[in-house]
């Protein structure tokens, strides 16, 4: 089952913004938002993905729930509604971007560039303690990638018990032990492969190697979750569409095969 959240923070977006394959067995999540700022909205959204979460992971099926969205925000709910299921999971980070800023540390005050160190506790009164999330700790965090960094996060990284990996380094001994949520931001891609990315990073790990990447994690057997985040501006044509299509069958059907219950 596909958890399909078709939201970029708590803005509704075009169904056709995540273009998944015809066969895709899909629920999407509609949610009814508060008034309020953000972060309120943002709880009320990802409670909702959070139960679903929990919903598909006590059901009687053979492989683990995807979850796939429009920013990597909605990891957050997937770790939750794990959490809620009685699991204690590490994440394991796919991403272009560290995203380890605060509120204090961001230039640009853009909340995915906080989505990591926010799972990891950061201004917990606002988000996770209201959501429900309990906070990982930096040792079950696995930031691979990550070429793409701001001088505050090259600090915080250098300094903290969060794991960094090349993507064609990755190898299973490197993982935390016990159950894991593998969530993959698209544009850990190049770009060269993968164009229209909101915030494009140059000089990215072929498609090829991200996938065999995420297949020796999934090859684990421990992967219960899969978070997949599409960051990406409205796709230009049909070529572009065609591509973002092909990528999502590609991640499907290797959480399909890897991730089994």
């Amino acid at each position: 089952m596909t958890i399909v959240v078709p939201y970029h923070q708590d803005e509704r977006l075009p169904d056709s913004s995540i273009p998944l394959p015809g066969a895709a067995v899909i629920e999407t999540v509609e949610a009814t938002l508060p008034d309020g700022d953000v972060w309120t909205r943002l709880v009320a959204l990802f409670d909702v993905v959070a139960d679903r979460v929990t919903a598909r992971l006590g059901a009687q099926e053979a492989v683990a729930p995807v979850v796939v969205s429009g920013d990597c925000l909605v990891v957050s709910a997937t770790i939750t509604g794990a959490q809620r299921a009685g699991l204690d999971p590490s994440v394991v980070w796919f991403d272009a971007h560290g995203d380890v800023h605060t509120l204090r540390s961001s230039t640009s005050g853009y909340l995915g560039g906080m989505a990591l160190r926010l799972v990891l506790g950061a201004h917990e009164e606002r988000f996770a303690a209201p959501l429900g999330l309990r906070p990982l700790t930096e040792r079950q965090a696995v930031l691979v990638d990550a070429r793409d960094l701001d001088p505050a996060e090259v600090d915080y990284l250098a300094g903290s018990g969060v794991r960094r990996h090349g993507v064609e380094d990755l190898q299973a001994a490197m993982l935390p032990g016990g159950p894991l949520v593998l969530h993959i931001d698209v544009d850990v891609i190049s770009t060269d492969e993968l164009p229209g990315m909101r915030f494009p990073a140059p000089n990215g790990p072929t498609r090829r190697a991200v996938l065999d990447a995420a297949r020796r994690v999934l090859a684990t057997g421990r992967v219960i979750a899969v978070d997949i985040a599409c960051p990406w501006h409205p796709a230009r044509d049909e070529q572009d569409t065609a591509t973002r299509t092909g990528l999502l069958t590609e991640l499907l059907a290797a959480a399909r095969a890897g991730a089994p219950r």
